[in-house]
């Protein structure tokens, strides 16, 4: 009488216990080794911004910036340096600035040039006007004094660049033109600054009038964005 075959006996899973032990193993490695200091925090706040589907991201971004055409951009510095050197000012900023990123005073971001940090015009200036009102800014900008004297950015040099929207100036008005309008009031800032005691030194004033836009100046709102101060800690390449 023949003999009835034998079903093979199924494989042995035990093996995947010890697969999933070494690679939780492996992970914790890792993560030990990781050192957060090293990380470039300013990629770091505009991804999180990013994952929480956040288009404000809390005043953060990340923008290519006009030099990136010619590849002046953080991936090409030297061992990224640049990230690990302003990802501390980026820290100090976004804590500095809160109240005011939150109601859109203030935004924050990077590019090649360095980190910077928008006073949106309508907050600090009256209309066609390059005078600030000190009551209303004050606050804010004791605080940018504030940090132009924090550790974290000592030593570094800082630009404060005036721009408008394309509306022409009142005819009537002091200013021929928006570029008069812009530098006076990006020299104002620089001169309150200088009031609460920041080394004038230190920086640069540019106007730029309507030539850098950052939204369309089709809608009011996007002429709103455009109408700014921007202070930027900048870059060792951009001094």
């Amino acid at each position: 009488m023949a003999k009835e075959k034998k079903e093979p006996d199924k494989p042995s899973t035990a093996w995947q216990g010890t697969y999933g032990d070494m690679i939780t193993l492996m992970l914790c490695f890792f993560v030990m080794l990781y050192d957060p200091s090293e990380s470039d925090a300013v990629q770091m706040a505009a991804l999180q911004a990013s994952l929480a589907n956040n288009n404000q991201g809390g005043g953060i971004s990340v923008s290519p910036g006009s030099l990136a055409n010619l590849g002046n951009v953080v991936s090409a510095l030297p061992s990224l340096e640049k990230g690990k050197a302003l990802g501390p000012a980026m820290k100090k900023a976004v804590s500095s600035f809160t109240p005011e990123v939150k109601s859109n005073k203030v935004t924050i971001t990077s590019d090649e040039r360095g980190l910077i940090i928008s006073l949106a015009s309508d907050a600090f200036f009256e209309e066609g006007s390059a005078e600030l009102n000190i009551e209303e800014s004050r606050e804010t900008l004791l605080r940018l004094a504030q940090f132009f004297a924090a550790p974290e950015v000592a030593g570094r040099r800082w630009r404060i660049e005036g721009h408008t929207d394309n509306q022409p100036v009142d005819p009537s008005g002091p200013y021929e033109s928006n570029w008069e309008l812009s530098a006076d009031r990006a020299a104002n800032v620089l001169h309150c600054l200088a009031d609460f005691g920041v080394n004038e030194n230190q920086f640069s004033i540019a106007g730029y009038a309507d030539t850098r836009p950052k939204f369309s100046n089709d809608t009011a709102e996007g002429r709103a964005y455009n109408r700014r101060v921007d202070i930027i800690v900048l870059d060792d390449g951009h001094f």
